[in-house]
């Protein structure tokens, strides 16, 4: 259980993963993609979790270098969990959440 809070429990890395359920992503789309978010805080969190095996960063050799981030299998096994989070919130929280989240 410690571990999962490790990668689960801070503010912005529930968000970096949700927001790569679906897609890869550039440094600079996940930036615009998450409000309020630093770059700095952006940038630690990606690499640990690169570092822990949820994400995986994909460098392409080109000019200029590009890299994009997706989810690891790892990383996709999160995804029905944050869903239930969401349903868990919505029923004790009475926010509303957006239908694509309750999978």
């Amino acid at each position: 259980m410690q571990r999962s809070m490790a990668i689960l429990g801070t503010r912005w890395k529930p968000v970096i993963i949700y927001t790569l359920r679906d897609r890869k992503a550039r440094f600079g789309q996940l930036d615009a993609l998450i409000e309020h978010i630093s770059r700095k805080v952006l940038t630690s969190s990606l690499k640990e979790l690169e570092e822990d095996g949820v994400i995986l960063r994909e460098e392409y050799k080109e000019l200029p270098p590009r890299v994009e981030y997706s989810l690891t299998e790892k990383g996709k096994a999160l995804i029905p969990i944050m869903c239930q989070l969401a349903k868990w919130n919505e029923a004790y929280y009475e926010e509303s959440v957006s239908p694509e989240l309750i999978v």
